[in-house]
Parts: C-alpha cells; sequence; structure tokens
C-alpha cells in the first residue's frame, strides 16, 4: 500500500511511519520539518498529494498542544480544522481511496461520571481552544464524506504515551524531569495536578490501530482508541519515581496546571474492536518503564541532538 503521512516527524507520526514500513507499506512522508507543504496552504497541499498519487493518507499534522492553544487559539484552529480541510478536498481532488483522519478523544470534554465510559455518540463539550479545534475538525470530515464522498475514517485516539514524546506531554514530562533527577543527583520534582485520570495507551498499539482502520473502517465512522481504563497522573509519577534510581519527591508547581481540565476520561473501543479485531498489547507498567529508559538515554551527556534516542 502507497501511503501519505502527515505529521510524520511528530511523535506519533514517527512511530506510525515506522509501523507502516515494517508491514512492507510504501510511505512517502510530509512534515513542514521535512520541507515539506504548510497544511494551511491549500495549493501547496493539493500539489503535493497530486504528485505523490497515495492509496490513503493518514492525517496526523497540527497543532496538539493544549497548554499552548490557551495563549494562541487562532493558530490551533488554523492548523487543526483549515489543515484537514485543506487535506480532506486535495485527496477528493485526486481520489485517494481513503484519509484516515486522527482527531482527538478531547472533544469529548467533560463528561459526567455517570456518563463513562465514553462511546462514539457521547456529545462533544469542548473545554480547551486544542479540542474545541479538533471538534470543528471532526464537522470538516463529516462534511467532506456526506458532500463530496470522500473515504473519511475519524479516529479518536485517547492519551497515547511511549518512548520519543516531548515533555509538553505530561506522562514524558514526569520521565524526563526523573532522568534529569538521576544525572543530576537531585532528590524532588516539579508536578501538576495530578488528580485527573486519563485513559492511557501506548502509541505503538496507536498506530496499530490506525492501520488496520484503513483497511477495515467504515467510511465516515467515528472511532474510539483506547484502553478503557482510566488511570490517574499521580499514579503516573508513583510508578516513575518506584523505578528511579535515587530516592525522589514530587513538588507541587502551579505554574504547571492547566487553566482548565477535564477530571477523567475513559473510553469504549467495541466498535474499534468489532471492526478491525483492534487490542492493545504493551502495559502500562511496559510503557512507563520504556519512556524512562529512553528520557535516561535522551537527557544522557553522550546523547545524539536532533531526533528523540529511541527513533536512532
Amino acid at each position: 500500500m502507497k501511503a501519505l503521512v502527515t505529521g510524520a516527524t511528530g511523535f506519533v507520526g514517527r512511530h506510525l511511519v515506522a509501523h507502516l514500513t515494517s508491514l512492507g507499506d510504501e510511505v512517502i512522508i510530509t512534515d513542514r520539518a521535512s520541507g515539506g507543504p504548510d497544511i494551511t496552504n491549500a495549493q501547496a497541499v493539493h500539489q503535493y498529494v497530486q504528485q505523490n498519487e497515495p492509496e490513503v493518507i493518514y492525517h496526523l499534522a497540527g497543532q496538539s498542544d493544549v497548554h499552548r492553544s490557551w495563549s494562541n487559539p487562532v493558530e490551533s484552529y488554523r492548523a487543526n480544522v483549515e489543515g484537514a480541510a485543506n487535506v480532506l478536498a486535495a485527496a477528493h481532488a485526486a481520489h485517494v481511496r481513503r484519509v484516515v483522519a486522527v482527531l482527538s478523544a478531547d472533544a469529548y470534554g467533560r463528561v459526567e461520571p455517570e456518563d463513562l465510559p465514553i462511546d462514539e455518540d457521547t456529545p462533544f463539550q469542548p473545554l480547551s481552544p486544542y479540542a474545541a479545534s479538533k471538534a470543528a475538525a471532526e464537522y470538516v470530515c463529516i462534511q467532506a464524506h456526506l458532500g463530496s464522498g470522500v473515504d473519511v475514517i475519524r479516529a479518536r485516539p485517547f492519551t497515547h504515551i511511549g518512548p520519543g514524546q516531548s515533555p509538553r506531554f505530561v506522562a514524558a514530562a514526569l520521565a524526563s524531569r526523573i532522568a534529569e533527577a538521576e544525572r543530576d543527583g537531585t532528590d524532588s520534582i516539579t508536578v501538576g495536578r495530578l488528580d485527573t485520570r486519563r485513559d492511557f495507551t501506548d502509541v505503538r498499539d496507536i498506530v496499530k490501530a490506525y492501520r488496520l482502520l484503513s483497511m477495515h473502517g467504515d467510511a465516515g465512522a467515528a472511532y474510539n482508541i483506547c484502553c478503557g481504563v482510566d488511570v490517574s497522573i499521580d499514579d503516573i509519577a508513583q510508578q516513575l519515581v518506584k523505578l528511579a534510581r535515587r530516592p525522589l519527591h514530587l513538588v507541587p508547581d502551579p505554574a504547571l496546571q492547566r487553566p482548565a481540565d477535564i477530571p477523567v476520561l475513559r473510553g469504549d473501543a467495541t466498535r474499534l474492536r468489532d471492526a478491525t479485531g483492534w487490542q492493545p498489547t504493551i502495559t502500562l507498567e511496559q510503557t512507563i518503564r520504556d519512556m524512562l529508559d529512553d528520557w535516561r538515554r535522551r537527557v544522557s551527556p553522550d546523547a545524539p541532538s536532533g531526533r528523540p534516542s529511541y527513533f536512532d
């Protein structure tokens, strides 16, 4: 299969490219960091897709930092809404067989405990500008499918973590601080809010779901990608502390807290399992160990610059 991956040099993109390549797919990578077109430039996206003639597009590119979206919401709307519209229009013009649009479970927003777990029919109540941009991108996908006949799958991953992730995200940030504390000989790490609960899935399992959806998903449908278990940030932090090579304690830092946060997200991936047979295979404990080991390599004085060490 000939696949085009937007956002290919990002955290998830690197893992997806590795997975697709391992299955023998011909992969075209595009990302602004690698000289690809800006997804907010409709003409450039159109030309790139026409020139490369992919069978499937995995659309990962966009603005993924929730915290950053508060300070520059328009950036998130342009990248995530306008970008999706441009990719879908280009796919339509080039007769691409299928687009797997990677959206976000953050779009569900605040959900009452009695309404958990979240299935694909749960209404959107986004809290952050990032979440609102992803909710809007959903409707762009729906319109492209119903109005233009684009075969698009709406993938809604819940919280994904793993080696190679940026410290802008909470689990990776905790792992990076512990690795730095081990290196520097300090005995504490700063933390934000610890009582929020998320449905964590290893990124290496998530990208397998994307590939399966490209083969077996129903055109126009939305699919949650999650484990179905919510875990507190405190639990992640405590597991990491137990793996640390020196005694450490956690120090709360109000500056690390978001202006608004969702207390708990837990999803239902029944639709995905029924359509593709997907099941997560990597335990949370293994993911946490792999993340910490990766950060130990990344903060080492001998670590190479540039790409995260997991991919070197």
